[in-house]
């Protein structure tokens, strides 16, 4: 199993003008586990995607990547992190056969490990009976699964999607997250937003933002018992009442 990277956030903010997305963030993300970072919108859960990838740069705190546990630069590892946004920008006229040849060219992959992976992307995202539609005449799960597609092509060992699932239909949503589980055996580092609660569930690790804050964290069981809660709908529900007037 190759080694895997994990990622340490120490104390990060973050404000655009006079509004705080993120107010002294820490967490901890390890390698072959699912982190959910799970939060309403505006809460700062993509702010803090984009300042793990070096899209941004925090104003307070530090952001450290470990190799197999040894330190080192985001330079280092940022050729092995794929970035899934939740606006894909897939070209509508390219077919999935054309992106996925799009990304071969731009990840200088070897023929061979691209004629093997490809074949294995298809086949777990059963699309390739498909592979001549254009891109704008996908279906929402199915254009999703291509995202994913492009990601995975040079073989990532940290995966960050935001908000994968929003608006995809049930079962598309099941297949995303089947998808999901068996990177997990390679272990790889999964990052995801989302908003639907419920998936929150799905994760080997949960971390409620609201308001730039972290309100809690742990395993998905664990964190519901502490907080005498059956679910994360019922838990973001007895909080927002808290807060009510």
């Amino acid at each position: 199993m190759s080694a895997g990277v994990s990622i340490s956030v120490a104390g990060v903010a973050k404000a655009f003008r006079a509004f705080p997305a993120l107010r002294g963030v820490s967490l901890e993300f390890e390698a072959g586990k699912m982190h959910g970072i799970i939060g309403p919108e505006g809460s700062g859960k993509t702010t803090l995607l984009r300042i793990l990838l070096g899209l941004l740069a925090p104003a307070q705190g530090t952001i450290s990547y470990f190799d197999g546990g040894r330190p080192v630069a985001l330079e280092e590892v940022r050729p092995r992190i794929s970035y899934m946004p939740q606006t894909q920008s897939l070209y509508p006229d390219l077919s999935i056969d054309e992106h996925l040849e799009f990304f071969r060219d731009l990840y200088s992959l070897a023929p061979d490990a691209y004629a093997q992976r490809r074949e294995e992307l298809l086949a777990v995202t059963r699309l390739s009976e498909f592979v001549a539609r254009p891109a704008g005449k996908l279906s929402g799960g199915m254009y999703k699964k291509l995202g994913l597609m492009c990601a995975l092509l040079r073989s990532p060992r940290v995966m960050i999607l935001d908000e994968p699932t929003t608006g995809v239909d049930p079962i598309s949503r099941r297949e995303l997250w089947d998808l999901l589980y068996r990177l997990l055996d390679q272990n790889i580092l999964i990052l995801v937003t989302t908003a639907y609660l419920d998936e929150a569930e799905r994760c080997s690790k949960v971390h409620l933002i609201e308001s730039g804050v972290v309100v809690a964290s742990g395993e998905p069981r664990r964190l519901l018992e502490a907080e005498k809660a059956a679910t994360f709908d019922e838990l973001f529900i007895r909080r927002a009442a808290q807060r009510a007037p």
